[in-house]
């Protein structure tokens, strides 16, 4: 099938939003006529290593462990806990719910601000999406909209019932394509009380108009769409008769003069020491190619008015993905609502650069509506 240059940049926003490890939920036969139950679990915190295999450098005054949850579909998701060492046997803390970039896992970006704001008083866990680094699900390294989303919900489902949390002070902190998704959360799960976004992707949006598509009308963007369609559609009987499922491509592994400059960000992270793991998909395989279609026609924003709780977006400035938040957070309404653009950041700046990440103000923001 000739890929035309409309799906490869789209399979390069896939990666550049961005193993197989662990095999599908196998879930024991039911009786048809009894309760419904939740699945028992397939994979076991205590067979999970805990030795420290982050991209980051681990904090001293923070305790890490890995645990285990499922969502409403069954799938298993695996999770590092990050607790400050100075919490107590009977403490209640308020707790956050951490996850992304798109293509990343808890051994990247997730777990670096989990840690920051566990070493700051909160009880924080990072979370492999469903199908990816070592939570369940099959076929490996497949996004949804649905599924995704719905991950954040099962981790507020989790930390509800921890001893050591207050339910009443639960809170969700999305990057990247994981902030589309953490406000797709916030808008249908009140029991999520504040939400971050970092450095936000609004993934529907750029699968089905591609980056920049305030540049472009909308025939060109219907056009391209369809195009795309009958491309990823034509691959998916391809799939299917070969049993095998084509797989986007993850970032880039050469870059050169002519690649732009977020793409070489993107390169300088998932690629090199300073982000590279061998369980994201952005750095090595990219997500399933079949996972573009239900992005384009599920927008993950439509009911982000309607979010009650309060709503910190942070974006850089110098970042090409900028426009994200800044639309998004055009629709969002609340005096509980906030924008805050870093001066002189670029996108991939949101990702480990703990000078420019503003933690004190996620911090004082927590404080404020996690109470």
């Amino acid at each position: 099938m000739k890929i035309s240059k409309r799906l490869k940049n789209t399979l390069l926003l896939m990666a550049c939003g961005a193993v197989m490890t662990c095999g599908s939920t196998a879930l024991a036969a039911q009786d048809v006529n009894a309760p419904s139950k939740a699945p028992a679990e397939t994979i076991k915190a205590e067979k999970l290593s805990n030795v420290w295999d982050k991209t980051f450098a681990e904090n001293k005054n923070v305790n890490h462990h890995k645990v285990t949850f499922h969502n409403r579909y069954g799938i298993t998701l695996v999770a590092d806990m990050y607790t400050p060492k100075t919490m107590k046997k009977g403490d209640k803390l308020a707790a956050i719910a951490v996850a992304g970039p798109y293509g990343a896992v808890k051994e990247q970006v997730s777990g670096r601000y989990a840690q920051e704001m566990a070493a700051r008083g909160f009880l924080t866990i990072a979370f492999d999406p469903s199908f990816t680094g070592e939570s369940a699900g099959a076929p490996r390294n497949t996004t949804s909209p649905d599924i995704n989303t719905e991950d954040f919900s099962a981790a507020v489902d989790f930390l509800s019932v921890q001893d050591n949390v207050n339910p009443e002070q639960v809170g969700i902190l999305g990057i990247c394509g994981w902030g589309g998704f953490a406000l797709n959360a916030a808008a249908m799960d009140t029991r999520i009380k504040a939400t971050v976004t970092s450095t936000m992707y609004d993934m529907t949006r750029v699968i089905a108009n591609g980056y920049f598509d305030y540049e472009k009308d909308a025939a060109t963007l219907k056009k391209e769409r369809m195009a795309l369609r009958k491309q990823v559609n034509e691959q998916r009987t391809i799939d299917y008769k070969t049993g095998t499922y084509k797989m986007a491509g993850g970032v880039p592994t050469e870059v050169d003069e002519k690649t732009p400059a977020f793409v070489k960000d993107y390169h300088d992270y998932y690629q090199e020491k300073l982000g590279y793991s061998p369980r994201s998909f952005g750095s090595t395989t990219g997500a399933t190619l079949s996972s573009l279609t239900a992005f384009m026609n599920m927008p993950l924003l439509s009911y982000s008015d309607e979010i009650e709780s309060a709503v910190l977006m942070i974006h850089g400035e110098k970042a090409h993905s900028r426009y994200f938040s800044e639309d998004a957070f055009k629709k969002l309404q609340g005096n509980n609502k906030e924008l805050l653009i870093i001066p002189g950041a670029v996108h991939t700046d949101l990702y480990y650069k703990m000078d420019v990440i503003p933690f004190d103000k996620i911090e004082a923001f927590y404080m404020k509506y996690l109470k």
